[in-house]
């Protein structure tokens, strides 16, 4: 017979030897069952599909494609015909009629005043040093002699004795402010007249008698483009140049174009030009052209020179992309099929105040009956009557509320109308109370990543919404967070 006693006794002694190797007590088990824990739900996190957020904004699909310019007018550079010291009176880039005094030339240099700037002119050279620091641009550093010889010249301009100079600002049919300088000078000989009406440029850059025809493509190089500031307070020669008028206020933009981008507008003959410098924009004739081998683009203007007659190169947005709206990543588009119930069945209940549908039905004893169906209004589409013009509207409702043919009926009239009609609708899923709402879409453009979709939609999106940006991954009314 088997000796329990002795069995019994050996069980503890086993136990204690595999608590001694193991360590086994109760914080033990339940460091091992949290460990556990927490690696399966690594394992699920890192092979869970997760839902990207996006949040909705507005605008066009795409930014407009910006260009640097190069400025083409009808210009004449005038010579001195005598020489002498300068005393100008034509401000720089103001328009100057037939016979405006521009400068006189006097044999002797004009006695130092010591008159200070005032506090205006300090502004206005404040400003315009304000404004080349914010767009410098290292790469073309050679903008920072032709500004330091502007600035010169301002300084001096504004020295000079303009007593007698007076400046009109009007209006011109195009509604731009046009600035006219006009002098009192009496007819002394030294003074110097303007022989045309133009506008008045202290400052040659060798593209004077340039045209578009006869435009390089080493002429759009502006790392090797030098602008001479004429004006001086030293002595000039009889020949020496004097100042530039410009005498047309029609003028040409010339743009380069990669073969795609001359692809993308070969059918324009006119075109929408935002000019970055104040931001101003106005519409010029376009074309393409073929310069040295390569495509440029071609935009004529004939009003708004004034405002940069004293810029060779300018740059400017073309305004090629009209379409604006919201804009949502075609991931995150679905479709949905809905019945499309005429507006004229639905209905207010007079106890809760809800919208919604009266649905007919019978009872166990065959009776007619009438059940107010609570629904939700996912798009609406506008429908004129071709004999009353009337306008109404087809709502879609979602298909889980009703059955396919179900009747429903008019409260007013009693007539009925049976449920069959259905329509597919594009939407996205809002996740702004944190679920999953079929909203709709309809789209404006697309390209192959984004969609424009409109502001408009009935119950459709607003600006800053939140949308499931990888629609496949969620189902509709999924909590989300």
């Amino acid at each position: 017979m088997p000796d329990n006693k002795a069995h019994s006794s050996s069980t503890p002694g086993i136990l204690a030897k595999l608590r001694k190797i193991f360590g086994l007590n109760i914080g033990t088990v339940m460091f091992g069952a949290i460990l556990i824990y927490m690696i399966f739900s690594v394992i699920l996190y890192l092979t869970a599909s997760h839902m990207e957020s996006y949040q909705v904004p507005s605008g066009p699909l795409s930014m407009n494609e910006t260009y640097t310019g190069l400025s083409i007018m009808t210009e004449n550079v005038v010579q001195a015909d005598a020489g002498g010291y300068v005393t100008y009176y034509a401000r720089e880039g103001t328009k100057i009629n037939a016979n405006g005094a521009v400068y006189s030339l006097n044999s002797s240099k004009a006695a130092d005043s010591g008159s200070s700037l005032s506090k205006d002119e300090l502004a206005d050279i404040r400003s315009n040093m304000q404004s080349f620091s914010k767009g410098f641009d290292a790469s073309k550093f050679n903008s920072t002699y032709s500004f330091k010889y502007q600035l010169n010249g301002s300084i001096l301009q504004y020295a000079a004795d303009n007593s007698s100079v007076s400046t009109t600002n009007t209006v011109n049919e195009d509604g731009e402010e046009v600035t006219t300088t006009t002098t009192t000078v009496s007819s002394d000989p030294n003074i110097r007249r303007a022989q045309t009406d133009g506008i008045i440029l202290y400052s040659t850059d060798g593209y004077e008698s340039k045209t578009v025809d006869t435009v390089t493509a080493a002429d759009f190089d502006q790392n090797s483009y030098q602008e001479t500031d004429l004006k001086t307070d030293g002595q000039v020669n009889a020949g020496d140049d004097i100042y530039t008028i410009i005498t047309d206020e029609r003028w040409s933009l010339l743009i380069p174009l990669s073969e795609k981008q001359a692809a993308n507008l070969k059918d324009r003959t006119s075109i929408r030009v935002k000019f970055l410098k104040d931001d101003l924009t106005q519409t010029g004739d376009f074309s393409i052209m073929e310069i040295d081998g390569s495509k440029y683009g071609r935009i004529d203007f004939n009003k708004g020179l004034i405002r940069y007659a004293s810029d060779r190169f300018l740059e400017i947005e073309l305004v090629t992309n009209n379409v604006t709206g919201l804009k949502v990543p075609l991931s995150s588009i679905v479709t949905k099929e809905f019945y499309a119930i005429p507006s004229k069945y639905m209905t207010t209940d007079k106890d809760t105040q809800q919208s919604g549908f009266m649905l007919s039905g019978r009872n166990k004893k065959g009776n007619s009956t009438t059940t107010f169906i609570n629904t939700g209004i996912y798009g609406r589409d506008e429908v004129t009557d071709e004999k009353t013009q009337k306008v109404s509207y087809i709502y879609y409702v979602d298909k889980s509320k009703f059955n396919e043919g179900d009747a429903i009926i008019d409260p007013d009239s009693g007539e009925k109308f049976v449920i069959g009609d259905t329509e597919v609708l594009e939407g996205v899923y809002c996740i702004n109370q944190g679920y999953a709402v079929f909203r709709r879409i309809e789209i404006l453009d697309e390209n192959e990543e984004y969609a424009v979709v409109s502001k408009e939609t009935y119950n459709g999106l607003v600006r800053y919404d939140r949308i499931v940006k990888n629609a496949d991954k969620v189902s509709e009314q999924d909590i989300l967070y």
